[in-house]
C-alpha cells in the first residue's frame, strides 16, 4: 500500500512541477530531475528503487515507439550518413575515452569495467533529447539528426556493454566476434521490427474498432521488444524499426476514429512515463551513496566532474571532425551533401543530454563475477553514472537554449512550408472533385456550391497566410482570424452550457454540440 501511495504522490508532484517548469521556462526534465534530487534528502521518505528489468521492458519500448512513429522516413533516410556516425561511431568513440579517463583516475577499476562504464554513459537518451529538443526553435535537420541518433544508439551502447560484461567475467575478448554479434544483433533486431510491423498494419488494416486498435498499438512496442530479447537480438532496433514501418503505412491503413484518440492516448502514455522516470532518477542519489561508504566524496566528486567532462568534450571533438572530415576527403560527399553552418554543427555537439536508459543499465551490472567475487567498480560506475547523467541533461539543457540564442540560430520553417503547399495541392485536388461531380449531376447544386465555397475560403486563408507577415505556422488560417473564430467558439460553449443549465437541452445534446466545437478548435489550432 505504502508503494501505491509513494507512485500516485510522484505522479501529482510531476503534474504540479510540469506546470511550475512551463511557468519559468525551463525543460520539465530537469525541474523534474532537480525536484528528485531535493527530495531524496527527505528524511523517511520511501525508496523509489529504479528496477532495471521495469525500465528496459515496460517504460523503454514505449517511451522510444512514438519517436519512432512519428519521425520521418525520408528525413530519416536522407540523414543517415550522420545519424549512424553519431548512434555507432561516437557511442564507441565515448566507450573508449570515458573508460581510458575512469581507469586513468582509479586504477583499481579494471580495463573491462572502465569500459562497461564508458559504454553506460556513451548514447545520449532518446527521451531526454526528444523532451528538450522538440521545444527549442531549431533548424528541422537538427532535430531529425538529434532524434534519429537518440532512437538508434542505445542499441550500439548496450551491445558494447553486454560484451564488456561478458569480457569481465571469461577474461577473453575477441574483436571478430564482437563485430559478428553485433551485425547479427542489430540486422536480426531491425527484421524483427520489421516482422512485428507488418503483422501489426495487416491487424490494423482489417479492424475498425478504435478502442481495440489503440490496445494494439500500446502493445506493439512491448511485443517487439520481448520478442527481440527472448531470440537474443535488438529489442530497441526491434521497436524503432516496427515504428518508422507503421509511422510510414499508418496514414494509408488506419482512420480518424482510430487516429484522434490513439494521438491522446500516446501522448498522455508519454507524458506521464516521462515524468516518472526523470523524477526517479533524482531520487535514486541516497541508494547510490549507500554503495560509497567509506570512501572520499568530494575526491569522487572531482573524478566524476572529470568523467563528465570528458564524456561532453569527446561529443564535441567527435560532432565536428565528423562533420567536415568526410567532406574534405570527399568531392562525391560535399555535392551530395555540402557543409552544415558551423552554428548547426555547435548545436548538435552540445546536445548530448544522458537520461534514465544509462542509469537503468549502471543499475543492471551484476554484483558478484562468476568466481563468486564483487563485480569490480561497481559502486564507483554508479555514482560517475548518475553525476554523467546530472551534468548533461541539466547543465546542457539549460545552456542549451541560451547557445541557440547567442548563435542566432533559428527555425527554418521548412516543415512548414511544406505543410502549406501540401494544404494548398490537397484543397485544389478536392475542389477538383468537387467541380467534376457538380459537373456530372451527382449531387445538388446545394451541397457542390456550400463545399465549394468551404474550400475556396481554405485557400484563400492559405494565400493570405503565405503573403502574412505573422507566422501561421503552416496552418488554414491567419493569426488573427483564429483568435476572431477561437471567440465565436467561445461564445457557442457559452450558449449551450447555459441552455444546458436552464435545462432547455439535457447533457447528451451538450456533449453532442461540444464534440463538434471540440473538433472545431482542434482544426483552428492544429492540436
Amino acid at each position: 500500500m505504502q508503494q501505491a501511495e509513494t507512485i500516485v504522490l510522484l505522479l501529482g508532484l510531476v503534474a504540479a512541477l510540469v506546470v511550475i517548469a512551463q511557468k519559468i521556462t525551463l525543460p520539465y526534465p530537469v525541474v523534474l530531475v532537480l525536484a528528485g534530487l531535493a527530495l531524496s534528502f527527505v528524511p523517511r521518505l520511501p525508496e523509489v528503487k529504479l528496477n532495471p528489468d521495469i525500465v528496459f521492458y515496460f517504460f523503454l519500448p514505449p517511451l522510444i515507439y512514438p519517436a519512432a512513429l512519428f519521425t520521418s522516413w525520408r528525413d530519416f533516410r536522407k540523414n543517415l550518413r550522420p545519424i549512424l556516425l553519431l548512434a555507432i561511431g561516437l557511442v564507441l568513440t565515448t566507450m573508449m575515452g570515458v573508460a581510458w579517463v575512469a581507469h586513468s583516475l582509479i586504477p583499481s577499476i579494471p580495463w573491462a569495467a572502465a569500459f562497461a562504464l564508458g559504454a553506460i554513459v556513451s548514447p545520449p537518451d532518446a527521451v531526454a533529447a526528444t523532451s528538450v529538443i522538440r521545444r527549442l526553435p531549431v533548424p528541422h535537420q537538427i532535430r531529425v539528426v538529434l532524434e534519429g541518433e537518440s532512437l538508434v544508439n542505445d542499441a550500439t551502447a548496450l551491445v558494447a556493454l553486454q560484451f564488456a560484461v561478458v569480457a569481465l567475467m571469461t577474461g577473453t575478448f575477441s574483436l571478430g566476434q564482437a563485430t559478428a554479434r553485433f551485425v547479427i544483433v542489430a540486422l536480426g533486431g531491425t527484421a524483427l521490427g520489421l516482422l512485428i510491423g507488418f503483422i501489426a498494419r495487416w491487424i490494423h488494416r482489417h479492424l475498425d474498432d478504435p478502442p481495440v486498435q489503440i490496445t494494439i498499438s500500446l502493445l506493439t512496442p512491448l511485443a517487439a521488444y520481448l520478442l527481440a530479447e527472448r531470440i537474443h537480438v535488438s529489442g530497441i532496433l526491434a521497436v524503432v524499426t516496427a515504428g518508422i514501418y507503421l509511422g510510414w503505412h499508418g496514414p494509408i491503413i488506419v482512420s480518424s476514429r482510430f487516429r484522434l484518440p490513439a494521438y491522446a492516448v500516446w501522448e498522455m502514455v508519454v507524458f506521464l512515463l516521462n515524468g516518472f522516470v526523470f523524477i526517479t532518477i533524482g531520487l535514486q542519489l541516497p541508494r547510490i551513496l549507500r554503495e560509497l561508504r567509506g570512501e572520499s566524496l568530494t575526491a569522487l566528486i572531482d573524478d566524476a566532474l572529470l568523467v563528465s567532462g570528458a564524456a561532453v568534450l569527446i561529443r564535441i571533438g567527435w560532432v565536428f571532425v565528423a562533420t567536415y572530415l568526410p567532406r574534405s576527403l570527399s568531392k562525391r560527399v560535399r555535392e551530395r551533401d555540402p557543409y552544415p553552418d558551423w552554428r548547426n554543427v555547435a548545436v548538435v555537439a552540445w546536445a548530448g543530454m544522458r537520461g534514465v536508459i544509462s542509469l537503468a543499465a549502471a543499475f543492471a551490472l551484476p554484483f558478484v563475477l562468476a568466481d563468486g567475487n564483487p563485480f569490480p567498480g561497481r559502486n564507483y560506475i554508479l555514482f560517475f553514472t548518475f553525476c554523467v547523467i546530472l551534468v548533461t541533461l541539466v547543465f546542457q539543457s539549460l545552456t542549451l537554449p541560451v547557445l541557440i540564442r547567442k548563435l542566432g540560430i533559428k527555425d527554418d520553417g521548412s516543415t512548414d512550408e511544406e505543410e502549406r503547399k501540401a494544404r494548398v495541392e490537397a484543397n485544389k485536388a478536392a475542389l477538383s472533385l468537387v467541380e467534376s461531380l457538380a459537373n456530372n449531376g451527382d449531387f445538388s447544386a446545394d451541397a457542390t456550391s456550400r463545399l465549394r465555397a468551404e474550400y475556396d475560403d481554405r485557400l484563400m486563408q492559405l494565400e493570405l497566410c503565405a503573403q502574412s507577415d505573422e507566422n501561421c505556422g503552416g496552418g488554414i488560417a491567419t493569426p488573427q482570424y483564429q483568435r476572431l473564430q477561437q471567440q465565436a467558439l467561445d461564445v457557442e460553449r457559452q450558449t449551450i452550457i447555459r441552455l444546458r443549465n436552464q435545462h432547455v437541452i439535457n447533457d447528451d445534446a451538450l456533449r453532442r454540440i461540444q464534440r463538434d466545437l471540440d473538433l472545431a478548435e482542434a482544426r483552428l489550432t492544429g492540436n
